[in-house]
């Protein structure tokens, strides 16, 4: 087992790896391939063996990994974690040059619940996924990431704004397209979205590109990870709503002796949860279940495998803010590096209940490790996961369980630097528990 240290130093590093769902995905493909696991494609066949692991991809966003123990799904059920790979963002548009008063930008929409006042006067990257035309009229996909700082949206000065600490709202049409560049005074090879892309391809070793034909960009925070506080004790990093969770579950499944474990186990993770799951890649829509059916194969019942089974979705947990601590309900608030929390919600906004939080409970009793509980102001509306998504789609028992955090949907996050490494822990025995409570 991976001390917290290292934990911790593993995550930074995903983190960092990971600015975009497609980043995410191509940087947990490459563990799981160095830990052994096969890469499956949908348009073949699968001839799957006993105590290996497998893991498949779709739209290079989401993924699904998995090991098959002994292939007695029916005896054993699953397994299953899950958590999403997107975060709220700032996405380019289709037509994104704009250029106002001698400065170039690019037009942004905003992807999922965003909080916009954090994205200003920060050093803003771009990554994604570029698709191309090369000289053989073949279309071809790369990821890209710029690494470097290449824009920011400057806030307005308080000067111009005497009411901006009171009242300032935003605009998302007008407001916050970030500024890349001067134009050139003359007016002339005005800079494009088009040609910056092919010449940020050309230095990665693309040579052969004829035209960009479309694009998936998005800006990120390029300040990295990092352990913070005056004893290290916190993580700050974007994108930790959810990444966060899918190293955790990662980790879990790695480290979880799946050559000699006769449990089969899966973790899934779903992009477009932040919009509402439902697409071809999403929670809602048929992957992880066309993914199960094609490994239990038709003669398994799916219901007596599902009645064995249990899916933990992870997604991040309010923890109580010392300065709005009146924003949580007194006897809810969840503190950060006091364990993972258990999430509850009586109007099914989580898919908890209290068998699978008495099952969370007991597998963290077994290795004596804290846990905490949410449920939301009554008076508030409650967010919601893949948890009540997934567990409607297959009829799995399920938990919803995350870790706390402040500042959730900010540019930058803020985690406790110990609740990761306990999750991780839990999922790790619940991944080798043959017999679950019933």
């Amino acid at each position: 087992m991976s001390t917290l240290s290292d934990f911790n130093h593993q995550l930074l590093q995903f983190l960092s790896s990971s600015p975009t769902p497609f980043h995410a995905v191509s940087s947990m493909t490459e563990l799981l391939i160095n830990a052994g696991f096969i890469p499956l494609k949908e348009n073949e066949s699968w001839s799957l063996k006993d105590f290996q692991g497998y893991f498949i991809t779709r739209n290079d966003s989401s993924i699904i990994a998995f090991t098959t123990g002994s292939q007695e799904y029916s005896k054993h059920g699953w397994r299953l974690v899950g958590a999403h790979t997107d975060s709220p963002c700032l996405k380019v548009k289709p037509n994104a040059d704009l250029y106002q008063q001698n400065y170039w930008q690019l037009g942004v929409e905003v992807y999922g619940g965003a909080l916009l006042n954090p994205w200003y006067d920060r050093d803003l990257s771009l990554a994604g996924r570029v698709t191309f035309l090369n000289s053989q009229k073949q279309v071809c996909s790369a990821l890209i990431n710029f690494e470097e700082p290449i824009a920011v949206i400057p806030s307005l000065a308080i000067h111009l704004d005497r009411n901006a600490n009171k009242e300032r709202s935003i605009n998302p049409q007008t407001d916050i397209p970030p500024i890349l560049s001067l134009i050139p005074e003359d007016n002339t090879n005005k800079p494009t979205l088009s040609k910056l892309l092919i010449s940020h391809l050309n230095g990665a070793g693309y040579q052969d590109i004829k035209e960009i034909l479309d694009y998936e960009l998005s800006f990120y925070d390029s300040q990295t990870p990092a352990l913070v506080g005056l004893n290290k004790e916190f993580i700050a990093s974007a994108r930790l709503d959810n990444l966060l969770s899918c190293f955790i579950g990662l980790h879990a499944l790695l480290n979880s002796e799946y050559q000699k474990n006769e449990v089969p186990c899966l973790l899934v993770c779903n992009d477009h949860e932040e919009v509402g799951s439902q697409s071809h890649c999403g929670a809602q829509g048929p992957f992880l279940q066309q993914t199960l059916t094609r490994v239990m194969g038709c003669p398994i019942t799916a219901a007596q495998v599902m009645a064995n089974s249990l899916m933990i979705s992870v997604d991040n947990a309010h923890g109580i803010h010392p300065n709005y601590a009146d924003r949580h309900d007194a006897n809810h608030g969840p503190i950060l590096n006091k364990g993972p929390v258990i999430k509850q919600n009586c109007n099914q906004r989580y898919a908890t209940n209290s068998e699978t939080a008495a099952i969370y409970k007991w597998l963290s009793q077994q290795q004596q490790v804290p846990f905490q509980s949410f449920v939301v102001r009554t008076d508030m509306a409650c967010g919601s996961t893949i948890g009540p998504i997934t567990a409607g789609e297959l009829g799995v028992r399920t938990l919803d369980i995350g870790v706390p955090t402040f500042a959730m949907h900010s540019p930058r996050e803020l985690a406790g630097n110990q609740d990761g490494y306990i999750l991780n822990n839990v999922l790790q025995a619940f991944f080798k528990t043959t017999e679950l409570p019933s």
